[in-house]
Order: structure tokens, then sequence, then C-alpha cells
């Protein structure tokens, strides 16, 4: 099975490396930037622009944007104005490693890396502008986080379509338009992020069930239950595996092997 992680690490060191900013400022943004993770939207951008037809080093930019602006977001969320988290992935979050206003200024400059990256590729506007927008939205998502309470099932699907699903609509949809895909193909890989955007959180969800239970958190959990939270996970994997049932070759066992293990996911 392909694996884009160690193109995706390298790049990215390399791309944040290259600016001329002062020693705290790019310190603190490389310290989120390359603290790890599972890169998802960048592996996702990767393997969409393959399964159109297109290089993965071609997607490459816009993976690394991805990843800046989800480094970004998570920067903020973790301040004690928003969600308050003083551990990101087993190390100390921004605000605590360099203090709040260091770490807004950090989630700023990561932001402005990624329109500064994209700026250096010509042309490909439609997959720049995806990107814009699955961050416009997912800082709208955010917003809607913190100042509407959801209270059914579609007002919850509302805010997490925007906030999670967003980045995951730019991801699939930049590195479609990269590899060149055609209007219905756009339409698959559309379908095909939305609904893993959604399996994702539904999966989120199981996992923080008793952390969401605890603070009285509104989530699919709490309002469909484990069970039948579980049983739409499934369904949506079977979906996925029905649009990705009109591609053949590496990158779309790449993208049905990763659906599948963020339907079983246990961390």
């Amino acid at each position: 099975m392909k694996d884009y992680l160690p193109p995706i690490e390298a790049a990215l060191d390399r791309y944040s490396g290259t600016f001329d900013l002062p020693e705290l400022f790019l310190r603190s943004m490389r310290y989120s930037l390359l603290s790890g993770g599972k890169r998802i939207r960048a592996c996702l951008c990767l393997a969409c622009c393959e399964l159109m037809g297109g290089q993965a080093e071609d997607a490459m930019p816009f993976a690394c944007a991805l990843e800046m602006i989800h480094a970004y977001s998570l920067i903020h969320d973790d301040l004690p104005a928003m969600d308050n988290d003083d551990m990101r992935r087993g190390k100390p979050s921004s605000h605590k490693a360099f203090g709040e206003a260091n770490a807004i200024l950090a989630g700023d400059g990561l932001l402005t890396m990624a329109m500064r990256l994209l700026c250096d590729v010509a042309g490909q506007k439609a997959a720049k502008k995806a990107i814009l927008q699955g961050a416009l939205e997912m800082a709208a998502g955010q917003s809607l986080d913190l100042n509407v309470t959801a209270r059914d099932l579609a007002s919850l699907q509302h805010i997490h379509d925007y906030k999670t699903g967003a980045l995951f609509r730019a991801a699939c949809l930049s590195g479609a338009y990269r590899g060149g895909a055609n209007e219905a193909q756009v339409d698959h890989i559309r379908a095909f992020a939305d609904k893993l955007g959604l399996l994702f959180q539904m999966t989120d969800d199981l996992l923080d069930q008793e952390k969401d239970e605890a603070e009285g958190k509104l989530t699919y959990v709490t309002l469909l239950g484990a069970a039948e939270t579980r049983r739409r996970i499934d369904a949506l994997a079977a979906d996925i595996r029905g649009i990705m049932g009109a591609y053949e070759g590496e990158a779309a066992a790449y993208l049905l092997a990763l659906t599948d293990r963020i339907a079983t996911r246990k961390a």
C-alpha cells in the first residue's frame, strides 16, 4: 500500500523552512506544523490527484497548504477562549509552549503561509479556490460551534459539515482538480469527501463518548446512541465503496483502505 506520509513530512519541513522570519515566530509555527499527526487531509489530496491520473508531487503544494491550515485551526481551537486544551498530540499545546499571544500569531502565520504557498503555484484556479473555500467554511463551522447550540440531528450535521467536512472537501477537490478531473468525476469526489467527513466525525464522537457525555455535549452518539452511530458509520463506508467502485488502481485502493482505517480507528 502506498505511503504518502514520508514525502508529505519532508515537504512540510522544506516549505516551512524557506521563509526568512523572526526565529520565535517561525519556531512556534513549525512546532505545531511538524508535530506529527495522521496527515489525512494531505494524503487525501495526493491520492485524489493520482486517482484522476495526475502525479502526487504535482499536488504537494496543495497538500502542504491544507496541513498548514489544519495546524492553524488546531492552535486556535486549543486556546483558552475556545476548547481550552493544554495538550495536543502528546505535547503541550501551542499556547502552553509559547504563550497565548504567540500561539495566536503562530496560527495567523500558518494560515498566511498556506496562502503564500498557493500563490507560488501557476494557474490551478479551481484547486486554489477549493482550498480557500474550505478554509473559510472551516472557520465558519468553528463560529457555529461556539455560537449556535445544536438541538437536533440536522443542526448538528450542519455545524460539522462546515467544521469537519470543509477541509475534507477541500483536500479531495483540490487534488482531483490538480489531477485533471472532469465534471462528473468532481461530483464523485465531492460525494466521497462529504461521506468521509461525516464518517470521520461520527467515529470521533464514538471515541470521545465518555468525555462528551460528562461535558453534556450534543454529538451523534448522544443523539443516536452508540449502536446506531456505528450502523451509520458502516453504511457510509459501504456508500464510499460504491463510489470508489468506478475507479481502479493504487490510489483507489488507498482511499478504500483509508476509509476502513477511519471507520475502525481506536484513537
